[in-house]
């Protein structure tokens, strides 16, 4: 009997020194990885090898720069999608959006809101961390840790319809949509 209780007191100090052992950044998302393969949507493939119609418009090699077969995701999506890849080495805002983002920034903007952002992100994930039991069985914490900042898309579907707004990617209005349990 003094063996179990023992044991029993072993346990939970180990259980106890296990929950004191903090994280420095919080994960709310429990997603491992089911076995020791290699990712393949971390693999991209290089472009096939050709040999263009005049050599001397090939870019002097630079050491450690990119080459013409290095994959460029990026910029096949945007061609894929029909727009210019070549814009999106142009940097800066397009011509055409200029109102656009002058509208969007007419009350001030900030060049250091996205690290204020990670900051204060990073602050609320401790603050709402997953618990002891949910480490240890593996629980998904992410939806109950940002559930009082998420929008309510039927209940804003709603309201819009009732404005008068037409949404045109929503289902007509008698056909009630389908909630998804999180």
């Amino acid at each position: 009997m003094a063996g179990k209780r023992f044991l029993g007191a072993v346990a939970l100090s180990i259980l106890a020194l296990s929950a004191c052992g903090g994280r420095e950044d919080p994960r709310l998302m429990n997603l491992r990885a089911s076995s020791r393969a290699p990712d393949e949507f971390g693999i991209l493939p290089t472009k096939p090898l050709q040999i263009p119609q005049d050599l001397a418009l090939l870019p002097e090699p630079t050491p450690g720069g990119s080459n013409i077969t290095d994959p460029t995701p990026d910029a096949d999506a945007v061609a894929a999608l029909g727009g210019n890849p070549a814009r999106l080495a142009a940097g800066g805002v397009p011509a055409g959006d200029g109102a656009l983002v002058n509208y969007a920034s007419r009350e001030g903007r900030d060049g250091a809101i996205r690290g204020q952002l990670a900051s204060e992100d990073l602050d609320y994930r401790r603050r709402n961390d997953s618990k002891l039991l949910e480490r240890i069985f593996g629980t998904n914490t992410y939806f109950k840790a940002y559930a009082p900042q998420s929008l309510d898309q039927h209940a804003e579907l709603e309201r819009w319809r009732s404005a008068g707004a037409r949404n045109v990617g929503a289902p007509p209005k008698g056909i009630k949509p389908k909630k998804i349990k999180k």
